[in-house]
């Protein structure tokens, strides 16, 4: 059945917004997660992606073109399905979009907003977004906001956005703590002169109710993602996404770009414009050093203690809750194996030859756990206070760095799949938790892990379990040293593999024969393939 698409509305005072480009066009298929356009408001562009599969069957806003918010943008459903009543205007099918505009009708009187105070709610951020979570205050209630100031960080289950003021005044109200969701217009903050009075409006502001505000250009705040901003020593740099993808692509460090934007944001044309030969190149910066040091008295410590706060994102706490829940409950041991990886290596080197074919040395470490885990099922278990479940069927999860924390994708029936398929759905999971895009079952349900720091040259280290499983693999990287075989001393590559067992489950000696039929897998990789 068709979905109706409509401009969102990305921050809660846009009105309409522009297609910059859009990066499908009519009968694409369209997957969850795809981006369809680049939307523009005078605020920012922002990526707009599809929440359901299907083929693209009419685009309603062309490239260049602006439209109100809530306009048609787009329809996406079955190949060859007749939209003809919809372009109509006839009944559509029901979106949550739509139900959200239509909770979102005027339920109360009108609000009178003294002058000066600004009313801040809950912005929609994607077309099916209907709640948002506070997930940390950077400003609280009696503080001055300047205008491009940070109020609060909010999430949605696709991404974390950093919510802007773009106004001046002080934090008089704050409607939604941190931790806790609201629907979209639900009153978020209130600005204005220090000492108003603004009870009555905090009492009696209702999702869709009519507000007497002042003009709109007055009330600014708008929703930038997270990933706009860079650090530096001297504090925060704001640029749209756009200049920052363009600088990304350009190498241009935009530190030390000049924003010709409001409250000095970098735009497009800024990082296009920019020439680097105004800025001084690292030998020239040392040169200078060097002549000023040698024109100075000695030197007298006169520092000064520079500290930086991070707060905490959701899923940091989540992070930090679970490992400890696991540490400080499941009694931990650990077995420490090094492995023979000549084998690995000519037959990893004989795999790749072959045509499009690409095999790691990760893709074999999983294939030869989940088949060692088939022979040793009690390590693929997991503890309860009235029973111990021994799962059968073996699901590794995979653990991924990501830009907040570690997120780890799950392999459903891992035992199952091939050298080549276990490689290509790594790659398309860990894509996919990268860039804030894998979905709550893509990591649900695992019943062992794998956490490998070999690619950053960690030799050996120990991980902690990951509930509610009963071990984790914690693989080091390949190491070229001396060896004895045959009693002579010979160059070889080893590997050292560290098995995490909660000794509830997992005895001692069961731990010792999993890591023994997982070298006999590692170092004969032949006995994969039959």
């Amino acid at each position: 059945m068709a979905q109706i698409i409509t401009m969102p509305r990305l921050s809660d005072t846009m009105t309409e917004g522009v297609v910059a480009t859009w990066l499908k066009k009519v009968g694409d298929t369209i997957k969850t997660g795809d981006i369809l356009a680049e939307i523009e408001t005078d605020k920012a562009t922002m990526e707009f992606e599809s929440f359901y599969d299907g083929v693209l069957l009419h685009i309603g806003i062309q490239e260049g073109q602006s439209a109100p918010v809530d306009s048609l943008l787009a329809i996406i459903g079955t190949a060859g399905e007749d939209i003809a009543a919809l372009l109509n205007g006839g009944t559509a099918t029901e979106t949550k979009e739509e139900k959200v505009v239509e909770e979102a009708k005027p339920t109360s009187a009108a609000v009178e907003i003294p002058a000066g105070v600004k009313v801040v709610t809950m912005p929609r951020l994607s077309d099916t977004m209907t709640t948002g979570t506070v997930a940390t205050w950077l400003k609280k209630v009696g503080d001055t906001v300047k205008e491009g100031d940070i109020l609060a960080e909010i999430e949605t289950d696709k991404a974390t956005m950093e919510f802007e003021s773009f106004n001046a005044g002080t934090l008089l109200y704050i409607g939604v703590q941190e931790g806790d969701s609201a629907p979209v217009d639900t009153i978020l903050a209130i600005l204005g002169p220090a000492g108003t009075d603004v009870s009555g409006i905090a009492a009696n502001y209702k999702v869709g109710a009519v507000v007497e505000a002042p003009k709109a250009e007055e009330v600014k705040a708008v929703a930038q993602e997270v990933v706009v901003t860079e650090q530096t020593t001297s504090g925060r740099v704001f640029a749209s996404p756009l200049a920052k993808k363009i600088a990304q692509d350009k190498g241009i460090n935009l530190s030390q770009v000049k924003g010709s934007g409001e409250n000095g944001r970098i735009v497009k044309s800024d990082v296009e414009n920019f020439s680097p030969s105004a800025v001084a190149t690292p030998a020239q910066a040392v040169a200078e050093a060097t002549n000023a040091v040698t024109a100075v008295k000695p030197f007298v410590p006169a520092g000064e203690v520079f500290q930086e706060e991070i707060k905490n994102s959701q899923m940091r706490k989540t992070i930090a809750r679970r490992l400890s829940e696991s540490k400080f409950t499941a009694p931990h041991y650990y077995l420490t194996i090094e492995l023979d990886m000549d084998n690995a290596i000519a037959s990893r080197n004989m795999i790749n030859g072959l045509p499009d074919t690409k095999v790691s040395f990760n893709d074999m470490v999983i294939k030869a756990s989940a088949m060692a885990l088939k022979k040793h099922p009690q390590v693929n278990s997991q503890w309860r206070d009235d029973a111990m479940v021994i799962n059968h069927h073996v699901n590794i999860g995979v653990a991924v760095a990501v830009e907040d924390g570690l997120m780890v994708p799950v392999l459903k029936f891992t035992d199952q799949m091939s050298l080549t398929q276990i490689g290509a759905n790594v790659k398309d999971l860990a894509g996919k938790a990268k860039s804030k895009k894998i979905q709550p079952a893509e990591m649900e349900g695992s019943t062992f892990t794998i956490s490998n720091l070999g690619m950053f040259g960690i030799q050996s280290f120990t991980s902690i379990i990951n509930q509610p499983n009963s071990a984790i693999l914690s693989v080091g990287a390949i190491i070229e040293k001396p060896v004895v075989k045959n009693g002579q001393i010979v160059v070889g590559n080893t590997m050292t593999v560290t098995l995490a067992c909660d000794h509830r489950t997992v005895d001692g000696a069961t731990g010792a024969q999993f890591l023994q039929t997982f070298k006999a897998f590692m170092e004969n990789p032949v006995t994969m393939l039959a």
